[in-house]
């Protein structure tokens, strides 16, 4: 068996595609949870929802030792932010309790209209010190909550899988909670970009 197992093509073109996707620069930072293609949004499944008022919803990412993550990025959907009080981001930890490392600036009432990138700022920028699986959290309060991009995917099967998203806590306002417990698994995964 080869380091690639039974396939025996060029992986390297195998993946070519990817090309598309990706920055023009080799050198543009950023990380992903999930690929850019084959999203849809949340508002077209009434059974997939991902955010719930002033409900954090969180979600993995691999970073590497040595990343700085400035901001973090998510896509809405078709449904725009209505009437929001609060609502942030937060980088937690690759801790089997996931800690709060960093929380964007509460955006209290900013508008974030239909089918837009919406970028935020961490409190400051953090440095990874160690390669691992950390969570971006999102926490929305607001009569409407905003459908996101993203896609379904099942949740844990085999002992010792990983949420793929998740939802913790309630009646969150303007700060991230210190750490992430008692999460409950949700099948729609919102798309996350970090820089």
């Amino acid at each position: 068996m080869t380091q690639l197992g039974s396939y025996t093509r060029n992986v390297r073109d195998a993946l070519a595609h990817y090309n598309l996707s990706d920055p023009a620069s080799p050198d543009a930072f950023f990380r992903r949870n999930l690929p850019r293609v084959g999203l849809y949004d949340s508002a077209g499944d009434t059974g997939q929802v991902v955010l719930a008022s002033g409900v954090m919803t969180s979600v993995p990412i691999y970073l590497h030792a040595g990343d700085v993550i400035t901001n973090v990025s998510l896509r809405s959907g078709a449904t725009a932010v209505g009437t929001p009080t609060n609502y942030w981001v937060a980088l937690y930890s690759n801790a089997a309790t996931p800690a709060l490392l960093a929380q964007s600036v509460d955006q209290t009432s900013t508008a974030w209209a239909a089918n837009t990138t919406k970028t935020l700022a961490l409190s400051s920028p953090k440095t990874i010190t160690d390669s691992g699986v950390y969570w971006v959290g999102i926490s929305v309060t607001a009569t409407t909550v905003p459908t996101l991009l993203g896609t379904v995917a099942a949740p844990a099967i085999v002992t010792g899988e990983r949420n793929l998203s998740q939802s913790s806590g309630s009646s969150l306002t303007a700060t991230a909670p210190a750490t992430i417990t008692s999460a409950t698994a949700k099948q729609f995964v919102p798309y996350v970009v970090v820089t």
